[in-house]
């Protein structure tokens, strides 16, 4: 029996945490970078994260990954990824506009291309990560339209790009 999609985590992070050499570990989390709400505004990402309104990150400043890709026990801060789903084939829709309506009204997002996973995954989830997360790392979206994701039972509607 398919599982009903939801949202399972939301990251907003103010900094990058992810620099130097993996072996060296991941620099600390800011405190509240997991949250309960995200504010995405169209063409520009999520308000409060690194990368809201970077011109590089514009075409893919919002994170999709599925939580049946992730091992238990993984989620969003070991893969920096935004918007932690499930119930949601994610990986699939490259070239689809994918549109999430969490009860705040819908919120439209065009899939650029996959996310694909880094080395660091090795060293926050398990050896192994990175190659095992291949083909699952998630998705970068451009949002088409503001609004606010939460947590909890989401609509899904999927159209062509």
């Amino acid at each position: 029996m398919p599982t009903a999609p939801e949202i399972v985590q939301l990251l907003a992070s103010p900094v990058h945490r992810f620099a130097g050499r993996p072996a060296d570990g991941p620099a600390p989390a800011p405190p509240g970078e997991l949250v309960d709400h995200v504010r995405i505004r169209a063409g520009l990402g999520i308000a409060g994260d690194r990368y809201f309104g970077r011109p590089a990150h514009r075409d893919a400043s919002v994170t999709v990954i599925a939580a049946e890709s992730l091992p238990p026990g993984a989620g969003l801060t070991e893969v920096r990824r935004n918007v932690l789903v499930r119930g949601i084939a994610v990986d699939d829709l490259v070239g689809a506009v994918l549109t999430l309506d969490s009860g705040d009204g819908p919120v439209a997002l065009r899939v650029r291309r996959r996310a694909n996973p880094c080395a660091w995954l090795d060293t926050t989830i398990a050896p192994g990560a990175w190659r095992a997360l291949r083909g699952r790392g998630g998705i970068r979206c451009t949002p088409l339209t503001d609004g606010i994701l939460r947590l909890g039972p989401v609509t899904v509607t999927v159209t062509a790009g």
